[in-house]
């Protein structure tokens, strides 16, 4: 396999930029499966919650799905705490900046504040304003987020839910992940 010459990239040419695109072409082809194989370090991680946070995600998604969201909005559901091993402080800007080449402001929105406004249901017994979402009250995704903790996130921690199957989800994930909606490299203000 051809590789750059480089050993700084002060020294690269276009040349050597080639094999760099490739690998990187191959590399996000295999996207959706590296993501699962992540989703899956979730299993038998149970937090203290009634099913470990594979099956909570599972819930999430599946939810979302029977409900009749669309693919992206379900993807979202379905990896909206992928962080929580990795990233447990800021789980929620883990899954939000994972997935916000690929999805839409809004669901990206969503993902990056869910973390807050789940906290909702339970920062009061910790010593927390429960109301801390409030914060973002003039935000036109502000009631997204609130539905999407109601109706999926906070009532998927159910041992006797029966989840759709992962396999059920990979297609959407790939269709997903297949076409980025803006470039993560934003353009510079000259």
């Amino acid at each position: 396999m051809k590789k750059a010459t480089f050993t700084k990239m002060t020294a690269g040419t276009q040349e050597d930029y080639v094999p760099i695109v490739e690998a990187a072409m191959v590399h996000s082809e295999n996207l959706p499966e590296r993501i699962i194989e992540h989703l899956n370090m979730l299993k038998d991680d149970f937090g203290g919650f009634a099913v470990d946070r594979y099956e909570h995600c599972l819930q999430t998604a599946s939810r979302a799905f029977r409900d009749g969201r669309d693919e992206e909005y379900v993807v979202c559901a379905l990896l909206h705490d992928i962080g929580d091993i990795l990233a447990p402080a800021n789980h929620a800007d883990f899954a939000a900046t994972l997935l916000e080449p690929y999805i839409s402001e809004k669901n990206y929105w969503i993902l990056k504040h869910h973390g807050i406004f789940q906290g909702y249901y339970f920062f009061h017994f910790l010593g927390l304003d429960r109301h801390m979402r409030d914060r973002y009250k003039d935000n036109e995704h502000w009631k997204d987020c609130v539905e999407f903790c109601a109706k999926y996130d906070q009532n998927s921690f159910d041992p006797e839910y029966e989840s759709l199957p992962i396999e059920t989800f990979l297609p959407m994930l790939k269709n997903v992940l297949s076409q980025t909606k803006k470039s993560i490299y934003k353009a510079e203000a000259s």
